[in-house]
This record gives C-alpha cells, structure tokens and sequence, in this order.
C-alpha cells in the first residue's frame, strides 16, 4: 500500500514524460487527473487500514537496501505522517485539476508535478532517515523547473534563489544525520533504532544545530524566509498552491519527526529560544503583509506568520501543542492553497493582483461575487473566525502553549490579531467599494474554475465544526514521542 503511494506517481511521471509521440495538453491533464484520483482513493483506503489508536508506526515495508551504509528501504505510516499524507494527495488532485488545458510543454509539466507528489509522500513515509534525506532532495529539481519555465517574469531568479536556499538546507539536515549515526555507533539509520539510542545533551545539541538551521530554511522560519515570496510571487498558481499547502510542512514535519524526536533533551535546553524565534517570525510576517500591494505577496508573508506557530508549538513540546502543531499544518495547508487558488483567479479574470488598482470586485453583477465571497471566507478562516479550521487549530497551539512559554504566546496571539488587519485591508481595498471603468467587463468564471475552492471551504468549515475529525489521527503519536524522555514531566502540566 505504502509503496503504491510512492512508485505509482513517480512510474507515471517517468511513463507520460517518455510516452512515444505527440500527446496534447489536455490529454495530459486528463492523464493526470486520473493518477492523482487513483492516489487519493489508495489514501482513502490507507485510513480505513489506518488505526488511529495505535501509537506506533503501522503497515511497515522493510527491504535492506545498502547496509553497508546503513540505508534501507522502510516505510511506515503513523499519525504525524497520515493527515499530511491525505493533504498531498488531495492537493495534487486539485493542482493538477487547477492546471490549464493549454500549458504549454505539458507532458514535462505533469511529469514534474507527479514526481513531486511521490517525493513529499516518500518522504513522510520514510522510517529511514538517509531515505527522508534522498526524498527530500526529490523534490527540489521539480520545484525548481516549474518555477523557472512555468514562472513570471523574473522567474530564473526566484527559481534560482529556491534552488541555493533549499540546497543548503538538504546539506545542513544531511550533516546532522550523518553525524548522528556516526556518534551513536550504530550501524544503521533507521528511525526507532537511532531514537531509542541516548547521546549527551551536548552531542545533542551539536547535531541539532545544523538541523533546525536546514528545517528552518524549509519552512521558513526568519531570517531564512528570504526565498519564500520571491518564488510565490514567480510561481504559477498551482505551483503555489502545491508550495504554500504541502512542501513547507516538510520542514515543520521535520521538527516533530526528528528536532524533538531524536534530540529532545537539547529541544528541551534550546525551547525557550525557539519560542522567541517563533513570535519575532509571526509578528514580522504580519508586520510584513501589511505593507505589501501584490495579493500574493500578502498571502506569502502570512504564511511565513502562519508557520510561526507551529514551531512555537513544537517548542512547548506538551501533548497539547504538538497534537496542535499537526492541526496547524492541515489548517495551514488548506486555507493556503484557497487563498492562492482565488488570488489565480482573481490575476486570470483582471490581469493585476495590485491591491491599488482591483476596486469593487464583489460588484454582483459585473464583478467576482463568488469569488469575493469565498476570498472573505479564507480570510476569515485565516483570521480565526471560531466555525472555521484556522480558529481551533490556533486556538490548540496557544492554549498548548501558553502555560510553557507565555510571553511568546502572547506576542503570536497579537501576530494572529494583525491577520485581521493586513487581509481586511486588501479585502476592503479589492472586493469592496465602485467598481472601476477598467474592470467593468470581466470574464465570468465558470462553476469548473470555482470547484477546487469550493471543495477547500467545504473542508476548512466541516474540520472548524467538527476538529475530532482531524485530531483523533495524532492524539495517540504524539504521546509517543514524548514517551521515555526525562523531562516529559517537566515540561508537561498535569
């Protein structure tokens, strides 16, 4: 099962890139669209083999592949991994629905958008830490092309800046793997064996330097966010959509999976630091959007604030606030790859995204209603408006938070609070007031253009109603990885 999820895109990628012919674009989409269909059924069986109450890895793969070195070929799936999982499958459906039936050089494209989606997949399955590190580095050639042949006008240079920031960060976390299954003598570098192992805080700490620095960069974090709004801005819509809503939650997956997985006693010693990181990132990012003209950049900077609190919650380290973190991923992910979808949308229909130029947008009858309308619902989830997925999944970080580290939770609370500010001023700016000469004859957007947000809303208002849904798959992992670790007691409230 486990191996579908891997092989199938990657073997799909590999058969429309070098199917024999001419193949046209919409044929290639359509291609597409049944491949990522037929991943996100396997993901729907996945959860009905999944056990949501079994802490522990579940329907492993193990094939010894390079001892020598100690790599090997172990997959597993657990309740960090599985709703990211979900999340890639069900983005790579929309990304590839999103796509238009006339891009050019499509074969390499949908190629490219599959090999990333074995990739991100590979990775979260990965039990073996040289084998997350190569999946990883999957994904990085795929990104980078389809920024620089798909991008805007400056696109070598945001591809450019991706690649050498994405690449640093690979060479950071490989040093910290390789230095780890050096100094703990084993001959092996899968997950369990390495985790069980106990090094000295010191070591600890010398390993989980370069780590954050290189995970840091993935998510990002200030001051490695440089590249984020360069390559969002370049970036095609659905590139964005696959980049904002899965491949930065590889970094914040990294955090939980092996900064407080592997190293916990020095996650410990550096938390109250990591803390700080995150408020100073959060109100930056916020601080950031406020000031932007270009929708996409605003959308960028949030997510840069948005991400924020997921390393404040991994630095808390309770039971609570990593449960949250996991939420905050998903909500993340979902309200992310909404907004990108109606910015496209909006830059398809007016040809501008520039906040002083779009005026009366939500005109009923010669402007965007619906998607004005669905542009405030995503703000709005964004904002954390209780009904909605962003309210609870922030609400479990700060309130998982607070009693550990609760000035930096406050100083995140008001980043939150300055969501409302920067969205409602380019909602109020955009969507409201009289529509312009310029933009009195738009397009109409067809039912077709307006599916894949329709089906994010769905899911953003259903998971803030009903948060069980999502939290039942990670209450259980999350315990585990705290189980064992010394200062459980310290840090955790009773």
């Amino acid at each position: 099962m486990l191996s579908l999820l891997v092989w199938i895109p990657l073997s799909s990628a590999i058969l429309i890139a070098f199917w024999p012919g001419k193949v046209d674009a919409a044929r290639c989409r359509s291609v597409g669209l049944v491949i990522a269909s037929v991943l996100f059924v396997l993901t729907l069986v996945l959860a009905f083999e999944f056990d949501p109450s079994n802490p522990h890895i579940q329907l492993t793969e193990y094939i010894p592949w390079i001892s020598s070195i100690g790599l090997s070929y172990h997959l597993g799936v657990d309740g960090l991994s599985f709703p990211l999982i979900f999340l890639n499958s069900l983005l790579t459906l929309i990304v590839i629905y999103s796509s238009s039936k006339t891009i050019e050089r499509s074969r390499f494209y949908y190629a490219l958008l599959l090999i990333l989606n074995s990739g991100v997949v590979g990775a979260f399955l990965s039990q073996n830490l040289l084998l997350f590190f190569l999946f990883f580095e999957l994904e990085i050639i795929p990104l980078y092309f389809l920024i620089a042949i798909w991008g805007g006008t400056n696109r070598g240079y945001a591809a450019m800046k991706f690649l050498l920031y994405t690449a640093l960060s690979g060479i950071l976390i490989l040093v910290s793997f390789l230095g780890l299954g050096w100094l703990s003598g084993l001959s092996t570098f899968d997950y369990e064996p390495l985790r069980s192992h106990s090094l000295p805080l010191s070591t600890q700490l010398l390993l989980l330097a370069p780590l954050l620095i290189g995970l840091g960069i993935k998510i990002p974090i200030f001051p490695f966010h440089t590249w984020l709004p360069d390559a969002h801005v370049e970036a095609s819509t659905p590139v964005s959509v696959v980049l904002a809503g899965i491949l930065l939650k590889l970094g914040t997956y990294g955090l939980l999976r092996f900064g407080v997985g592997l190293f916990f006693d020095a996650w410990v010693f550096i938390a109250p630091w990591l803390a700080i990181l995150a408020a100073i990132s959060a109100l930056y990012g916020a601080c950031c959007a406020i000031i932007q003209k270009d929708m996409k950049k605003v959308v960028a900077y949030s997510s840069i604030a948005h991400m924020a609190y997921i390393l404040l919650a991994a630095a808390a380290a309770t039971k609570l606030s990593l449960t949250a973190a996991t939420f905050q991923m998903v909500s993340h992910g979902l309200i992310s790859a909404m907004l990108f979808l109606l910015v496209g949308t909006v830059y398809k229909k007016t040809g501008s995204r520039d906040v002083d130029y779009l005026r009366g947008l939500l005109n009923p009858q010669r402007g965007l209603p619906i998607t004005g309308s669905l542009m405030i619902l995503g703000v709005m989830a964004s904002a954390g408006i209780p009904g909605m997925v962003g309210f609870i999944a922030e609400f479990l970080v700060f309130r998982g938070s607070f009693p550990i580290f609760p000035v930096p939770t406050l100083l995140c609370l008001i980043g939150s609070g300055l969501t409302a500010v920067y969205f409602l001023l380019m909602v109020n700016r955009v969507f409201f007031g009289r529509l312009t000469s310029e933009l009195s004859e738009l397009p109409r957007v067809l039912w077709s253009e307006r599916l894949p947000a329709l089906v994010l809303a769905i899911c953003i208002v259903v998971l803030g109603i009903q948060p069980h849904w999502m939290v039942r798959w990670n209450e259980a992992q999350v315990g585990v990885l705290l189980t064992g670790q010394s200062e459980v007691a310290v840090i955790m409230p009773n």
